[in-house]
């Protein structure tokens, strides 16, 4: 086999595929119970028998696609072989070696309750970690190597070289790839996880989000291009929710909260004031929760507020189920000012004597302004008891600022209709 396998122009692929096929066919029997762990499972595997053969045969990147031509060849019916999807499973299998699902595992205990130190702390951990499975393949250090002992004919089973690699019985690999977080995403999700090159810690917590409020990968790759983990984590944000709630809300509030928030606006202008934005996140309301984050629903816009003889609006109100609190939200479209503070304090007072419950805890609020210098924010907060947040918004733009030139603007495209109407008038009157 070995022979074949070095011959580039006559090779004989069918032990590997065999080995391949077999393996997908086991797979297949437990599909409709656990179909994406299972497949998942086996995508690992077989990136894994990939990396194995590459190192010890020397493959290039043109065996891949002769590969998936064989797999093509032999199994027809069978969608996912592509030489785009072969490699793929490699870095996958690169990507995820056991020792950091092990790792990813003991990561997610110390996660029940999560903090940004918390997260920042573990996910830098993971960071550290950038061994390869195949690593182990040729390591000097390590004793009784069975792989590097056995000839590549002896191991055309795909659970057979994995159990070689990792020196353990392929039940037990199986257990601790199926305990661990990668199993509750799609393989779509991680391929754009794949693609994003971000550290191993990072991408981990991509994934816990994306189970944790079942993200599509469309949805999972607009986080990725907003640069989430950078907003909720890694951001200095202001607030005093350290000395104006208990723990563990204050951790909790503190890490839900995110600076800056994006907002996917349809018809954006420049001019838009607090009451378009209000509209136009409530006719989106969909999006807008899902930018908040985790657990938020929409109790009302513009809550009406009657006190003594007057009349008071809060711009929106929402509801945190893991915070069992109300968040009340005031939308700024100039830059920060301290009185804004006073503003926002005002309705919290109320929303608590008016709104929460027996068991609902203290109302938060979140300021959100349009910038603003934030050295300035802080000493403002230090004069409120009530616990709030500051933070930016931002409005992504529907159409890209570099074909923004090319496009007419709403005179121009007046004055042509003006000439075409001019134009018609012109022929009618001339038939």
């Amino acid at each position: 086999m070995s022979n074949d396998i070095r011959n580039t122009d006559k090779q004989d692929f069918s032990p590997i595929v065999r080995a391949i096929g077999s393996d997908l066919e086991q797979t297949q029997v437990r599909v409709i119970a656990s179909a994406n762990a299972d497949m998942l499972f086996h995508y690992w595997k077989v990136g894994h028998f990939i990396l194995y053969l590459q190192k010890k045969e020397g493959w290039g990147s043109k065996v891949i696609d002769n590969l998936s031509k064989a797999i093509h060849s032999q199994y027809p019916d069978k969608k996912g072989y592509s030489a785009r999807n072969l490699i793929y499973m490699c870095q996958f299998a690169k990507a995820y070696p056991m020792e950091i699902l092990i790792e990813m595992g003991k990561v997610e205990e110390l996660l029940n309750s999560p903090s940004v130190d918390n997260v920042l702390q573990l996910t830098n951990e993971l960071n550290q970690f950038t061994q390869q499975p195949v690593a182990r393949i040729q390591n000097p250090d390590i004793q009784e190597d069975i792989i590097t002992q056995q000839s590549v004919a002896q191991l055309c089973e795909v659970s057979e070289t994995l159990s070689a690699i990792y020196h353990s019985d392929i039940s037990k690999i199986e257990e601790i790839f199926k305990q661990s977080a990668i199993v509750r995403t799609n393989w779509a999700s991680h391929v754009i996880l794949l693609n994003s090159k971000l550290p191993l810690g990072v991408c981990y917590w991509y994934i816990t989000q994306a189970v944790a409020n079942g993200w599509s990968r469309n949805v999972l790759k607009n986080q990725l291009d907003s640069n989430l983990f950078a907003r909720q984590i890694e951001a200095k944000k202001v607030n005093n929710f350290a000395v104006r709630l208990p723990n563990p809300q204050s951790d909790l509030a503190n890490y839900l909260m995110k600076d800056p928030y994006i907002f996917d606006m349809m018809g954006q202008t420049e001019a838009m004031n607090e009451r378009d934005i209000e509209r136009q996140l409530v006719q989106h309301i969909t999006k807008y929760l899902l930018e908040m984050g985790s657990g938020f629903a929409f109790v009302a816009q513009q809550k009406h507020f009657e006190v003594g003889d007057s009349d008071f609006y809060a711009d929106l109100i929402l509801y945190n189920i893991q915070l069992h609190a109300y968040v009340v939200i005031e939308l700024k479209a100039s830059s920060f000012k301290p009185e804004y503070m006073g503003q926002l304090n005002f309705y919290i007072n109320v929303v608590d004597d008016t709104l929460r419950g027996e068991h609902d805890n203290k109302t938060i609020g979140l300021l959100l302004c349009n910038g603003g210098d934030k050295v300035v924010a802080q000493y403002a907060l230090s004069g409120y008891d009530q616990p709030i947040g500051v933070s930016d918004y931002q409005l992504s733009k529907a159409i890209p600022e570099n074909l923004k030139s090319t496009l007419p603007s709403i005179e121009e495209v007046e004055e042509e209709l003006s000439k075409i109407a001019i134009n018609n008038n012109k022929k009618e009157y001339e038939s």
